[in-house]
């Protein structure tokens, strides 16, 4: 029974406990472990976009955050994708080939301008430059694993590949154009000892 709020409304419960044994629901009718690769692909895009929504918070360009939260969106998109299973889906996927193309766009723009220095680059330089680092490492877990579901044959297309490794690139970019924002100097590491 749903509880009604002060208003008269009812209340929607924050959970139901049907995963209490440790399985979790697919788009459709299946169910499969919490540890399944599924699962822990549209997880990490979930954790990826949480810490997206943490970058967007602390940005300082306001097309910046507009770009991000664009991002957000894509990955929900994403999300549904991951957690349907080719043979059950009856709809064209959620992610479209034209969001990559966008990221594409974007990085091609971006490029001019921001001049990368010739070593590896110490994340920490500013607040957004990092949480924006940390945005694309987790972006990059979960292109690893959703690389091991397209190639168990467990996708419909590649379109999710792509887009997350498009992704992190302009991930990269944005990161430091941030750090120049913020009129900091970008921490390298010359060489690996």
């Amino acid at each position: 029974m749903q509880k009604e709020t002060a208003a008269g409304k009812p209340r929607t419960k924050l959970y139901t406990g049907v995963g209490d044994a440790g399985y979790t629901g697919l788009l459709g009718r299946d169910r499969v472990p919490k540890y399944d690769i599924r699962p822990e692909a549209y997880g990490t895009v979930d954790e990826a976009s949480a810490a997206l929504g943490l970058a967007r918070a602390t940005v300082g360009d306001p097309h910046t955050a507009e770009v991000i939260l664009g991002i957000q969106r894509d990955l929900y998109a994403m999300m549904a994708d991951l957690a349907t299973l080719p043979e059950a889906t009856t709809r064209p996927p959620w992610l479209h080939a034209q969001s990559t193309e966008c990221l594409e766009a974007l990085i091609a723009r971006l490029e001019s301008t921001v001049d990368l220095p010739p070593a590896f680059i110490v994340s920490g330089d500013s607040v957004a430059g990092a949480h924006l680092d940390l945005a694309r490492t987790i972006t990059r877990r979960a292109e690893r694993i959703v690389a091991r579901l397209l190639h168990e044959g467990k996708l419909r297309t590649d379109e999710p590949l792509r887009y997350l490794n498009r992704l992190s690139s302009l991930l990269f970019l944005l990161a430091r154009l941030e750090d120049k924002a913020a009129g900091v100097e970008t921490f390298t590491l010359a060489r690996l000892s």
